[in-house]
C-alpha cells in the first residue's frame, strides 16, 4: 500500500486526479482500450476536476463504469450519482461508453445487466472513497468479502445515511433510500490498481481503522490493505488519527 499524506483536500484531489490519468495514459500505451470504475461524493470533486483536465488522455478508448447509485432515484435528483458523474465527468471528457446505474430501473435487471457489462474485460482502474462507517462503495459494513458477483443490491445503514445528510445531499434521514445498487467488494478489488481519495477528519477514525486494525467486515475498507496496487490518498485532517509510522 502507497499512502501518500497532503495539505489539504484540494492537494489530495489534484494527487489523486494525475495520478488516475498517468495509470491511464500508461495503460493506453499498453493496450487498444481501458476500463475505468468512477466513485461520487465529496470525496471525489477534487480528484475528478483534476482528471478530466488532465491532457494526453485517449477518452476515446476509455470506457467507465458507475460505482453505485440510488434505488428509486431519478438522475435529475441532486443526489443521483447519475446526475453527478454525468455532470461532472461523463460530459467533462468524450468518453467511449459510460454504464450508470439507473435509479429508477427495475432493479434485477440493473444488476443483470451491469454484471454483463463489467465481468466482459478487467478493469484498469478504480477509482473509490472510504465512507465515515468504513464503507466501500455502498457495502456498509458488515460487509460481504465472499460474493463473486460483480454488483448486488444492498441495505444502507443508518450511519451511511446520516453522511449523506451531513454531506447536505438529502435534507433530512428520512429523505435517503433504504437500498442501493453496489459493485461488490470482491469486484473493486479485481480491479489492477486503485486510487483511493479520503479527504476530511470525519473521515479520521474510519482510515485508522482500515488501515491500522483487524482486517473484518466490520470495517469494510480494511480489505483494501490485501490489494497490491492500492494508492491511499489522505489530507492532513483524515491521517490525523493514524500513527506517526505513515
Amino acid at each position: 500500500m502507497d499512502i501518500r499524506i497532503t495539505e489539504n483536500a484540494k492537494e489530495l484531489g489534484q494527487v489523486a486526479g494525475s495520478l488516475a490519468a498517468e495509470i491511464l495514459r500508461d495503460t493506453l500505451k499498453k493496450q487498444p482500450r481501458a476500463r475505468l470504475i468512477v466513485a461520487t461524493g465529496a470525496s471525489q470533486f477534487e480528484t475528478l476536476a483534476t482528471l478530466t483536465s488532465e491532457a494526453g488522455i485517449d477518452w476515446n478508448r476509455v470506457d467507465g463504469f458507475h460505482l453505485d447509485e440510488y434505488i428509486g432515484l431519478s438522475a435529475d435528483h441532486p443526489a443521483s450519482f447519475c446526475g453527478y458523474l454525468r455532470d461532472r465527468f461523463v460530459q467533462k471528457v468524450p468518453i467511449a461508453s459510460f454504464h450508470y446505474l439507473d435509479g429508477l430501473g427495475e432493479p434485477d435487471q440493473v444488476i443483470a445487466n451491469a454484471c454483463d457489462a463489467l465481468r466482459a474485460a478487467p478493469i484498469d482502474l478504480a477509482l473509490i472513497g472510504i465512507g465515515e462507517n468504513g464503507h466501500l462503495a455502498f457495502n456498509d459494513p458488515p460487509a460481504d468479502f465472499e460474493t463473486k458477483a460483480e454488483y448486488h443490491i444492498v441495505t444502507l445503514d443508518e450511519a451511511c445515511r446520516q453522511q449523506q445528510v451531513g454531506e447536505g445531499w438529502f435534507a433530512t434521514l428520512a429523505d435517503v433510500p433504504t437500498r442501493a445498487f453496489s459493485m461488490t467488494i470482491s469486484a473493486i478489488l479485481a480491479a489492477k490498481a486503485i486510487v483511493c481519495s479520503v479527504p476530511d477528519e470525519r473521515k479520521a477514525i474510519a482510515v485508522r481503522n482500515a488501515i491500522e486494525g483487524p482486517l473484518t467486515p466490520s470495517v469494510p475498507a480494511s480489505i483494501l490493505r490485501k490489494h497490491p496496487a492500492l494508492t491511499l490518498v489522505l489530507d492532513k485532517p483524515s491521517a490525523c488519527k493514524l500513527s506517526s509510522k505513515h
